[in-house]
């Protein structure tokens, strides 16, 4: 009966998982741009600091700071069941916000690998 439990939880944890990493998808810059043109139902957020936002984002970027406190919970009050397209400077704040996403339920993240430096040098154009 003990296997069979822990053969019950092992498929639960990994089946969970899968879901999480299907929901996240790091996605290039021309795939990312693509997503943008293709719908205006999705969430853009930019996970940047204020200072770095100001400097140029993605039009239609909404701010949410990931070292403000009520990170967590400023993210909580998007909608979970339209995509999330996140970005930061280079793709590790971008990167962990897709992981807490996943986490907190959300079912379609897309995070923009290389974050807004590669945006720019694939010659794209932000908005101050």
């Amino acid at each position: 009966m003990r296997l069979l439990f822990f053969f019950f939880l092992t498929f639960t944890g990994l089946s969970c998982a899968q879901t999480d990493a299907q929901a996240q998808t790091k996605t290039s810059v021309a795939n990312f741009e693509a997503l943008l043109a293709q719908t205006d139902a999705f969430q853009l957020v930019d996970v940047r600091t204020p200072e770095e936002y100001a400097e140029g984002h993605l039009e239609g970027a909404q701010l949410i700071n990931f070292y403000a406190g009520g990170f967590s919970t400023q993210l909580e009050q998007l909608d979970k069941k339209q995509p999330v397209l996140v970005y930061c400077a280079s793709g590790n704040r971008s990167g962990k916000t897709a992981v807490l996403l996943g986490e907190m339920g959300f079912e379609k993240i897309y995070d923009l690998d290389g974050g807004i430096k590669a945006w720019r040098a694939a010659g794209k154009k932000t908005v101050e």
